[in-house]
C-alpha cells in the first residue's frame, strides 16, 4: 500500500479522509431508503431514465415520446425544456397553438375531429392535472407548451402500462398536407424522464411504504354462500384483522375475460375497549371496500365501493389486469372523534369470486356465444404488424378476411335482443395501428356493434358504440365512421391499445338463422386508416424513445388530416379553389356543409405565380449587355419559382416536388451569388472557378433545409466575398506597381506616405468601381426581401412572399445597374477610350501644325 501511496503521510491522511466520508454517504443514503416512508423496510430504485436532446418541432411537425410503466412502480419523473412559452391571457387560434399531449395506451392525435379540441385545457400542467384523471385510452389531456415542465407522477395518479407524450408545434388538416414551404415559429425542447420503481414487490405506493398481499385464485374454490350453475368459479378466503384506525391492501389479477367479481366479508368479529362501560355490536361497524383497477385506491379517488359488512361489493364485467382492493374498517369520510375514543381490532374472512363462463359462452347465464379470433397476417410488403381476424372455428374460411355471421349468432336469450361476443388480441407494439370494423349485408342492418377494451362491452359499459347513423360514437376522439348506409357499416378506432379488445354484436333473436340474407363481417388492424384514402401515402417510424412503432398519412398537396380526408385545394376544370389552404380563404358551415368562398383566391395565386414576373428585369439586362450565362439563370429561376409556386397551389405540377422544390431554391442561391460576382470584372477562367465551387455549395443547400432563413444570410454572405475576392484580383491585377517582396513592405510599413497613398489608390478604385446609388439601392431591396422572407406565416405567406419575388429580382436588377462599366439604366451610351485617345492625339497634332 506504501507503495501506491507513495511514502508521504499526507496521501494516507487524504485516503482514510474519502474513505470516512465515502462510507458515511454511503451509510447515510441507505438509511435515507430505508427510512423514506416510515416503516423502515421499503426500497426504491430507478427503473429507468431516458435523456432527450435539443430537438426542432417546425411548425405542424409533432414527436411522441413512450414511457413503460411497470407494475411496480413508484413514481415517473418528467423534466422538459424549451425556447417558448405560451401566455394563457392571449392564446390564439388553437390550431397553431403549441401544445403537450397525454395518452394512455397509445399516441395521442387531438385533430382527429375539430371536439377532440375539448381536451385542451387552458391551464398550466401540474401533478395536480392528473388527480382523478382515469381511462386517458379514451380520451387525452392536450396543455399549452410551457418553457418548463416539471412533473412527478405516482402510481396512486396513474395507472402502470405504457404513457405516450405527444408534442406538436399546431394540429388541424394542415399537419399532414404536404407543403413545399411551411413558415411559421419553431420551438426546441429538451429533457429527460426518469421511472422509480420498488425493489419488494409486496411493496408499492409513492414511497414504497405501501404492503401489498397478493391474492390468488383457485379455480377448485367453492363459495359456502351461493352456487352459480354454469359458471367456473375462482376464487378463495383470506382471514386478517386490523386496527380501527388501519386499513389493508390486496392485489388480485383477472387473466381472462370475466363476469364478475364478488368480494365479501365473512365472520366479522370485534375486539372492542372502550373508556366508558359498554360493547359495539361488530355487525353494524362499518368495513369499506375501495377497489381500483391498475393503481391503489383512496379514499376520495377510487372506481367501486361499498361497505361489505352490509353487502358483496360487486364489479360487473371486469377489465383484465390488476386489481387493487383496499380494507378499512372505518368510513373515513365521517367524523373520527367516536374512532380515537376506541381501541379496538376488526377480523374479518376475505372472500373473493371471479365469475366466468366456458371457452365458447359469455353472459350472466353464459347463454350467449362468445369466439376468440385467430390473427392472419397481411402479406404487405414493407408494412408491419398488419392483419386480420377470423373465428377459429371450422365452419370459416381463412381464405378472405370477411366470416359470415349468420352461423355464427347467438340462439338464446331472455329477450327479443342476444348478444355474440368476439374476442381479438393487438399487439403491444402496434400501438400505433386502427382497428377496421366492416359488417355488410344484403338487407338492412338491424344490429348494433360495441367495442371494449380489456372486458366485455355491455348497454351500460362500452367504450364505442355503433347503433345506427345518428346514434354512434363518431363524436368521439379516436373513433371515426366511414360508413353508415342500411346495408354496410365500415368504422376504425384510432390508434387502438395493444391488449385484448372485445366486440358485442347486439342483434334480434329471430335474424339468428337467416338462410337467405347474407351477413358478413370483418375485423382488421391497420396502419393508416382508409388507406389514407387514396390521397397520400402511409408512412411508419419509430416515436423519440424507439421503442413504439407508429403510423401516419403523408397527404398530397390537395389533402390534409390524419387520413388525407379533408380537402384542402380542389380544381374544377380551370378554376382553382382554394380552401383553408394556410387559412388563405375564409370556410364557414352552414347546414352541416363546408362551403368554400373564393374571395381573393384569384388575387392570391396571381400575386405567387404572376410576382416571379419580376425576373424579367435583371433578365432583360443580362441579355441586352450580352451576359447570356446570367440571362439564361435569370430566366430560368423565375419559370421554376413559377412552376414551383403552381405546383403547391395545386393548378399543375410538371415533375415532383423534391424536383421543383430543389430547382427553385437552387436557381434561386445561383442567381443572388452570380449577380455578385458579374460585378467583378475578372478573367472568364477565374469566374469559371468561382461559379463552380458556388454551384457546389448553394445545391447542397438547396438540397438540405432549402427553406431555411439562415440560408439567405448564408447566400448574401457567399456573395459578398466572391464579390470582395474578384475586386481583390481585379485591383491587384491593374496596380502591378505594388509589390509585395519583403524590402517594399518594409518600406510601406515604415513610410507613412507610401501606405497612404496605397490607401488612397484603393479608395479610388473603389469610389469609380460602382454606381453607388444603384449599390445602395440594390443592397435596401435586398433588405427589403430578407425581411419579407422572416414575416412569412402560413397564414400572410402569399402577401410576404410574393413581396421576396419581386424585392430579389429588382435587386439584383439594380446591382446590374450599378457595375460602372456598363450602360446605365438611362440608356447612356459609355464613351469610348479609343476615341478619346484619338482625340487627344488630333489636338495635339493640329497645335504643333499651327504652332510651326
Amino acid at each position: 500500500m506504501f507503495l501506491i501511496l507513495g511514502h508521504s503521510s499526507s496521501n494516507l491522511f487524504l485516503v482514510i479522509v474519502v474513505l470516512t466520508v465515502t462510507c458515511f454517504s454511503s451509510c447515510w443514503v441507505l438509511y435515507g431508503e430505508q427510512v423514506q416512508g416510515g416503516d423502515g423496510l421499503h426500497k426504491s430504485a430507478t427503473l429507468s431514465s431516458f435523456i432527450y436532446a435539443t430537438t426542432v418541432l417546425k411548425p405542424y411537425e409533432w414527436r411522441y415520446i413512450s414511457v413503460d410503466l411497470p407494475p411496480w412502480f413508484s413514481s415517473v419523473t418528467i423534466a422538459l425544456e424549451s425556447n417558448i412559452g405560451v401566455d394563457l391571457n392571449r392564446i390564439g387560434k388553437a390550431s397553431t397553438l403549441p401544445m403537450i399531449c397525454f395518452r394512455e395506451g397509445s399516441p395521442p392525435l387531438p385533430d382527429v375531429h375539430n371536439t377532440s379540441i375539448t381536451g385542451l385545457v387552458i391551464d398550466h400542467i401540474s401533478n395536480s392535472s392528473f388527480g382523478g384523471s382515469q381511462d386517458l385510452q379514451m380520451v387525452e389531456k392536450c396543455y399549452p407548451m410551457q418553457k418548463s415542465i416539471s412533473l412527478m407522477l405516482t402510481n396512486e395518479q396513474i395507472r402502470p402500462g405504457i404513457w405516450y407524450f405527444g408534442l406538436f408545434n399546431g394540429i388541424g388538416p394542415l399537419r399532414t398536407q404536404s407543403k413545399m414551404i411551411n413558415r411559421g415559429h419553431s420551438y426546441s425542447f429538451s429533457g429527460n424522464i426518469t421511472v422509480e420503481g420498488c425493489t419488494n414487490s409486496a411493496m408499492l405506493g409513492k414511497f414504497c411504504n405501501q404492503t401489498i398481499s397478493l391474492l390468488s385464485c383457485s379455480d377448485t374454490y367453492l363459495s359456502p354462500q351461493s352456487e352459480i350453475a354454469n359458471m367456473t368459479t375462482c376464487g378463495g378466503t383470506e382471514n386478517s384483522c386490523l386496527d380501527v384506525a388501519g386499513s389493508k391492501v390486496y392485489s388480485l389479477d383477472v387473466v381472462s375475460i370475466a363476469e364478475e367479481i364478488i368480494i365479501t366479508a365473512l365472520n366479522i368479529t370485534s375486539t372492542q375497549l372502550q373508556r366508558s362501560n359498554g360493547a359495539i355490536n361488530s355487525s353494524g361497524h362499518p368495513l369499506m371496500c375501495y377497489v381500483r383497477h391498475g393503481t391503489l385506491p383512496q379514499s376520495q379517488l377510487y372506481d367501486y365501493s361499498a361497505d361489505i359488512n352490509r353487502s358483496p361489493l360487486v364489479i360487473p364485467l371486469p377489465r383484465l389486469g390488476r386489481w387493487y382492493i383496499k380494507i378499512l374498517p372505518a368510513n373515513l369520510s365521517e367524523s373520527t372523534s367516536a374512532i380515537q375514543e376506541m381501541n379496538s381490532t376488526i377480523c374479518y374472512s376475505l372472500e373473493w369470486q371471479v365469475l366466468g363462463c366456458p371457452v365458447d359462452k359469455a353472459g350472466l347465464n353464459c347463454t350467449t356465444a362468445k369466439y376468440t379470433l385467430q390473427t392472419f397476417l397481411k402479406r404487405t410488403p414493407f408494412v408491419a404488424f398488419e392483419s386480420y381476424y377470423l373465428p377459429i372455428s371450422g365452419e370459416v374460411s381463412s381464405g378472405s378476411a370477411n366470416f359470415p355471421l349468420g352461423p355464427l349468432l347467438s340462439n338464446s336469450s331472455d329477450g327479443d335482443y342476444t348478444w355474440t361476443f368476439f374476442l381479438l388480441d393487438i399487439p403491444d407494439g402496434a400501438g400505433g395501428g386502427n382497428i377496421h370494423v366492416r359488417v355488410a349485408s344484403e338487407a338492412k342492418i338491424s344490429g348494433e356493434i360495441y367495442a371494449r377494451y380489456g372486458g366485455f362491452p355491455s348497454l351500460s359499459n362500452w367504450d364505442y358504440f355503433y347503433a345506427n347513423s345518428t346514434s354512434n360514437s363518431n363524436g368521439s376522439m379516436f373513433f371515426k365512421l366511414y360508413d353508415a348506409s342500411d346495408k354496410s357499416v365500415s368504422f376504425y378506432i384510432i390508434y387502438a391499445r395493444g391488449g385484448t379488445w372485445s366486440f358485442g354484436l347486439r342483434h334480434p333473436i329471430s335474424n339468428r338463422h337467416s338462410s337467405t340474407v347474407e351477413t358478413t363481417m370483418s375485423i382488421s388492424l391497420e396502419r393508416c386508416p382508409a388507406k389514407c384514402s387514396s390521397h397520400g401515402a402511409c408512412k411508419s417510424v419509430l416515436d423519440s424513445s424507439g421503442l413504439t412503432f407508429y403510423s401516419f398519412c403523408d397527404c398530397d398537396r390537395r389533402t390534409g388530416g390524419f387520413d388525407c380526408s379533408v380537402e384542402l385545394v380542389s380544381s374544377s376544370g380551370k378554376t382553382l379553389y382554394l380552401c383553408a389552404i394556410r387559412n388563405y380563404v375564409s370556410v364557414f358551415t352552414f347546414k352541416g356543409q363546408v362551403l368554400k368562398t373564393h374571395v381573393g383566391q384569384m388575387w392570391q395565386s396571381i400575386s405567387l405565380i404572376g410576382s416571379n414576373a419580376a425576373a424579367l428585369l435583371p433578365a432583360y439586362w443580362a441579355l441586352r449587355h450580352k451576359a447570356f450565362a446570367e440571362w439564361v439563370l435569370y430566366t430560368s429561376s423565375g419559370i421554376s419559382s413559377g412552376l414551383y409556386h403552381a405546383c403547391d397551389l395545386g393548378t399543375w405540377c410538371p415533375l415532383s416536388y423534391h424536383v421543383l422544390q430543389f430547382m427553385d431554391f437552387w436557381l434561386s442561391f445561383m442567381a443572388v451569388v452570380s449577380t455578385f460576382v458579374y460585378l467583378s470584372t475578372i478573367d472568364e477562367v477565374t469566374k469559371r472557378a468561382i461559379h463552380t465551387v458556388v454551384a457546389i455549395l448553394t445545391a447542397l443547400m438547396a438540397e438540405n433545409g432549402p427553406t431555411k432563413s439562415s440560408n439567405i444570410i448564408l447566400v448574401v454572405a457567399i456573395g459578398t466575398l466572391a464579390l470582395f475576392i474578384g475586386f481583390l484580383i481585379e485591383f491587384f491585377s491593374h496596380h502591378r506597381w505594388i509589390s509585395f517582396s519583403t524590402e517594399i513592405c518594409l518600406n510601406m510599413l515604415n513610410r507613412w506616405e507610401t501606405v497612404k497613398a496605397w490607401v488612397h489608390n484603393f479608395i479610388r478604385s473603389l469610389l469609380k468601381r460602382f454606381r453607388w446609388r444603384f449599390l445602395l439601392a440594390g443592397f435596401t431591396a435586398l433588405a427589403i426581401a430578407a425581411i419579407s422572407w422572416k414575416l412569412e406565416t402560413s397564414q400572410n405567406y402569399w402577401i410576404w412572399h410574393s413581396a421576396w419575388h419581386v424585392t430579389i429580382y429588382t435587386s439584383s436588377f439594380l446591382f446590374l445597374c450599378s457595375k460602372a462599366t456598363a450602360v446605365n439604366c438611362d440608356n447612356e451610351q459609355p464613351r469610348s477610350e479609343n476615341y478619346e485617345l484619338a482625340r487627344q492625339n488630333s489636338f495635339n497634332g493640329s497645335s504643333e501644325r499651327g504652332g510651326r
